[in-house]
């Protein structure tokens, strides 16, 4: 009778496991892929509180006829609190329950989950230096006024935001704004100079501004004498001929501009050869942004905010639709994500074109290793 109870009730097994030991392993399960759920029973799942994320699953597995969900169902059935099963199929490195804050702090990686996972991924996953000597620095060049380009309202949001972010993942912000093609290219070959990379595990690098299929544009570019930085001579600056002090660590390079003048909806463009058109989907708000990349060096990664030939949006009232949604990806999920997942993540955001009618898309990824970032280790 007792069984039968706990058959009909599975929901207060479930809870009785404990919230923050329970969290863990669910996050892992989903994480894994191991009841093969839809992205939006993931997205639902993920986006639930932590008290809720049991209940949220437990019905999505309810309406599975699959062996995974089942699986799932009879582990928790037939558990011996005492003694789990050593011949379990998963194995899962589940950490603690996410904690319970708001949706813009960086959720920090618990040092026992940062310690397991370099011990016992260390073949799998880049390696991190000791905080206390390390000197990760990051560089973000973002273009706000431009002489013959229209002013790129919402920028300064873009600016705040990626520096907080990047400071809170451990990195020294170098900020530079308002750059001609050239300037911006003296700029980086700086940066490739600094010493500090020696003793540092990675580098970001972000680029904000007009852009074009080729590049991104300098202050001075018009139709008639373009301003451009080539994508290809920011990996030229950073590979391992110009920048030997960032080999075989990681080199992460984002990119908020539009890369040409289509568009899925009908607003206003960052992208120079895009005119305004009205439609019914004209917010007051939003404007759009106009990048590309090649294929040659070692442990990169560049993370555009749309595909080829297409704009990129931006709300003049609180920042690039992208550039919100990388942040907010990595405050949530980077404590236990990988990089590659976490820009995952991001475009998932974007799935369902709206009025956010962009796709960002990962490209040039030559990395050889998982990049954890553990923030807080």
């Amino acid at each position: 009778m007792a069984e039968d109870k706990h058959n009909k009730n599975p929901l207060k097994i479930l809870e009785s496991v404990g919230k923050e030991l329970l969290t863990g392993i669910l996050d892992g399960l989903v994480e894994k892929d191991v009841l093969k759920l839809e992205e939006t029973e993931k997205k639902k799942f993920h986006d639930a509180k932590p008290e809720d994320k049991a209940r949220v699953l437990v019905n999505s597995v309810r309406q599975k006829r699959h062996e995974a969900g089942q699986v799932l169902v009879q582990t928790f059935l037939n558990m011996d609190k005492n003694s789990p099963s050593p011949e379990a199929p998963l194995k899962i490195v589940s950490g603690p329950a996410e904690p319970a804050e708001s949706s813009d702090t960086l959720k920090l990686c618990p040092h026992e989950v940062f310690l397991k996972a370099c011990e016992e991924r260390a073949g799998e996953i880049y390696p991190i230096k000791e905080r206390k000597d390390r000197t990760r620095l990051a560089l973000i060049i973002c273009n706000t006024e431009f002489d013959h380009l229209p002013l790129r309202k919402g920028a300064e949001l873009d600016i705040t935001g990626m520096k907080g972010l990047l400071e809170g993942l451990g990195y020294s912000v170098i900020l530079e704004e308002n750059l001609t093609a050239r300037d911006m290219e003296s700029v980086l070959q700086a940066f490739a100079a600094r010493p500090e990379h020696r003793s540092s595990d990675s580098t970001f690098l972000v680029f904000m501004s007009h852009g074009i299929l080729d590049g991104i544009c300098g202050t001075l570019h018009s139709g008639e004498k373009p301003d451009v930085l080539p994508y290809d001579t920011i990996f030229r600056m950073l590979n391992n001929r110009n920048c030997l002090s960032l080999k075989d660590k990681p080199k992460v390079i984002i990119v908020q501009a539009c890369r040409g003048a289509n568009r899925g909806e009908l607003w206003v463009s960052d992208s120079p050869a895009a005119s305004a058109d009205s439609s019914a989907w004209s917010p007051d708000n939003l404007e759009d942004d106009a990048t590309y990349k090649t294929h040659v060096e070692k442990d990169f990664i560049a993370f555009c905010s749309s595909t080829p030939h297409n704009v990129s949006w931006r709300d003049i009232t609180k920042g690039s639709l992208f550039i919100a949604q990388l942040i907010a990806c990595f405050q949530k999920y980077s404590w236990r994500c990988h990089l590659e997942e976490v820009f995952r993540k991001v475009q998932q955001s974007f799935d369902k074109p709206d009025v956010k009618a962009q796709m960002p898309t990962i490209e040039r990824q030559s990395m050889t290793r998982y990049f954890y970032l553990f923030p807080g280790n």
